[in-house]
């Protein structure tokens, strides 16, 4: 069982930059990927980008590629994503979470409290 905390997340104008950091306590070996989800108010959780804890391959959403670069550091058991260039539409709530493969069609862990982003146009 490993928790999962994100940050990061805050107020920023349209064209800004932030950087979200997911840090993991506990074991971190039985997770194969580490997922970015976010939810907006009225729509569906989506995932953003996944990562597997290898580095060996990494997934985005269309909506965010060429935008947002997921990494992690694996002695600091942390996963980042890099958010440039952005846009009112990635106004959500972001979550990491444990997945079996780097598109996280499919997760296992629980969902934590999230950090918010919020752009201003």
């Amino acid at each position: 069982q490993v928790q999962l905390v994100e940050s990061g997340g805050g107020l920023v104008q349209a064209g800004g930059s932030l950087r979200l950091s997911c840090t993991a306590s506990g074991r971190t070996a039985s997770s194969y990927a580490v997922g970015w989800f976010r939810q907006a108010p009225g729509k569906e959780r989506e995932v953003v980008a996944g990562i597997t804890w290898s580095g060996g391959s990494a997934y985005y959403a269309d909506s965010v590629k060429g935008r947002f670069t997921i990494s992690r550091d694996n002695a600091k058991n942390t996963v980042y994503l890099q958010m440039n260039d952005l846009k009112p539409e990635d106004t959500a709530v972001y979550y990491c979470n444990l997945c079996v493969d780097a598109t996280c069609r499919y997760f296992f862990g629980s969902w934590g409290q999230g950090t918010q982003v919020t752009v201003s146009s």
